[in-house]
């Protein structure tokens, strides 16, 4: 049977690439759950993917294949204690399979069998080598061979390229044994290198030192490294310090805990250069399933789960931090940005009201409300946000930037152009060169047909800027075209389009400037392509449908007559068609 399967997988491989995932109806067979679980799995809809390989491995129990991708599958949920038995049947069967060797030192580690993991075979037994050595080191100092783990930390930090994340492990490892004059040492002889300035590196030092009862120093390496940034995590050790109060080393308080910083520390590197979403996802998973408050791997996994578009996954994962954990308003804002991405923006903003309710303090909650409000067009109500945040903000914090960027956007919308001007300009002022802000300024004021030697010269510093971005390109078109230069707009509207060919805004402007200079056939088609894009029901685009249909009907010069525009100025008196 295990051949036959082989020859179905093969041809389900193709096939699953463009079915959909079969009906629970559709699976009662073993090629039907195979091509359900293998669909279900390259959609990244892991818990099908599971039931499915579960289904399948109930027909033709035997099956390696069918227990890795199941192993994978429940990997990727997080539920370890599920895929270790098709784990251990993968490597007993002498099959190389890297995450079941992940699942399976998961499984050693909950059994507290670190002799084992230690003496296991790092070429036949192992996950990577890098890996392999930093959880060798930890299973040690987990056994109790205290010398030995300290050695195996030494022996590995040779390898090229792992000496900072091997020594901070090794500090880590010392903090962890109570040792923190020699794990201060490390940091201050500068072997942690890049690793000291991760904030979970940070945060491990500072609770080094005021264990140390060098409380002082551990405010400043908290200044020197955040500068004035803060929050609730932050807040509460700064006043625990302060207040002469000794930290408790909690980065790595035990083996199993150091274990879980060497996965999440790989996930994070993985993540950084960004790798593969869901392989870092593995990762993270076993990290948070050694040390469940791990609340960085939990927050890592469910920004992957995001990537990846598991929305609802991601979802449970930041409902799993509890309300008086001080990363909990990070959790509610991406379980905010999770529920918007499910279309689900009333329940988004309700957990943001709420947000504002239980840390009304935190400028980033009430932008982030103010953000959700007007994507659902409530443009007074992200108005009042936005200027709550900015109440928030400190002065001279070069992010006020943007809340006065998105505030005036607001205003604009709502019909407030003074006041929207005069954020812009703020943000301006603060940001100078910023192109978004620019084009938007210039863009308005272009519309508004004021100030066009100034619109041209900030929407060419916004192109000058950012000259991959087809909207600020499509803006200098369209100044030119209010400015009567029609080919010169062309130029620049013709590039637009090139960069950003299904936008219906883009696709319109380039046929407002085709007719102005006489080509009216291409205008025509560029209209109807615009009208093309416009969604169905779409009412935030300027690409009015109807306006874009009395076009085609009688020629752009009559609808701006009908509209009481000024007529265009002639551009090709021999142009017409």
């Amino acid at each position: 049977m295990r051949r036959i399967l082989t020859t179905v997988s093969a041809m389900a491989l193709g096939l699953a690439m463009i079915l959909p995932a079969p009906r629970g109806a559709d699976a009662s067979s073993l090629a039907g759950a195979y091509l359900a679980g293998r669909s279900a799995a390259l959609q990244h809809d892991y818990a099908k993917a599971a039931e499915y390989y579960s289904a399948a491995l109930a027909r033709d129990p035997g099956n390696l294949e069918l227990m890795e991708s199941a192993a994978l599958a429940y990997l990727a949920l997080g539920k370890i204690q599920q895929a270790l038995p098709f784990a251990r049947s993968i490597v007993r069967e002498g099959q190389d399979s890297q995450a079941a060797r992940m699942v399976i030192t998961a499984g050693m580690a909950d059994e507290g069998l670190y002799a084992a993991l230690a003496e296991r075979e790092v070429q036949t037994d192992g996950i990577s080598p890098w890996v392999d050595g930093l959880v060798r080191a930890w299973a040690l100092i987990g056994a109790d061979q205290v010398d030995a783990g300290l050695a195996a930390f030494d022996t590995i930090s040779r390898e090229s390229g792992m000496e900072g994340i091997v020594s901070y492990h090794k500090a880590l490892a010392l903090g962890t044994l109570g040792r923190y004059d020699a794990a201060q040492a490390l940091f201050d002889s500068g072997a942690v290198a890049g690793a000291a300035r991760t904030r979970r590196g940070v945060l491990a030092q500072v609770e080094i030192l005021s264990q140390l009862g060098r409380n002082e120093d551990a405010r400043n390496v908290i200044g020197n490294t955040f500068g004035g940034s803060s929050d609730p995590e932050l807040d509460a050790i700064i006043a625990a310090l302060d207040a002469g109060e000794t930290l408790p080393f909690t980065q790595a308080p035990t083996a199993r805990a150091g274990l879980a910083e060497v996965f999440y520390t790989f996930a994070a590197l993985l993540r950084a250069e960004q790798a593969s979403e869901y392989y870092t996802l593995l990762y993270a998973r076993v990290a948070r399933h050694l040390r469940p408050d791990h609340v960085d791997a939990l927050l890592l996994s469910a920004e992957l789960l995001e990537d990846l578009g598991q929305h609802t996954l991601a979802i449970e994962e930041y409902r799993a931090v509890s309300a008086d954990d001080p990363a909990y308003h990070v959790a509610e804002l991406g379980r905010a940005a999770a529920l918007r991405q499910l279309d689900k923006t009333d329940q988004a903003v309700e957990v943001l009201q709420q947000l504002t309710r239980s840390h009304g303090d935190l400028a980033v909650v009430h932008s982030t409300l103010g953000d959700t409000l007007r994507a659902r067009d409530e443009d007074e109500a992200a108005i009042a946000a936005y200027t709550t945040a900015l109440e928030l903000t400190p002065e001279g914090d070069e992010r006020a930037w943007f809340l006065h960027f998105s505030r005036g956007i607001a205003e604009s919308r709502s019909g407030d152009t003074v006041a929207a001007e005069e954020d812009f300009r703020a943000a301006l002022a603060i940001n100078p060169d910023q192109p978004q802000v620019l084009n938007y300024l210039g863009y308005s004021l272009v519309e508004e047909q004021r100030k066009l030697d100034e619109a041209l010269d900030m929407i060419e510093r916004a192109v000058a800027a950012s000259p991959q971005s087809g909207y600020i390109v499509d803006s200098l078109g369209w100044v030119y075209y209010r400015l009567g230069r029609y080919e010169e707009a062309v130029e620049q509207m013709e590039r637009a389009v090139e960069l950003e060919a299904v936008d219906p805004v883009v696709n319109d402007h380039l046929g407002d400037v085709y007719w102005a200079v006489g080509r009216e056939r291409e205008a025509r088609f560029q209209w109807k392509r615009a009208l093309s894009f416009v969604k169905y029901g779409q009412t935030d685009t300027e690409a009015e449908p109807d306006r874009i249909r009395r076009k085609l009907e009688v020629g752009l010069d009559q609808v701006l007559q009908e509209e009481g525009a000024p007529p265009l100025k002639v551009a090709n008196d021999d142009g017409g068609e």
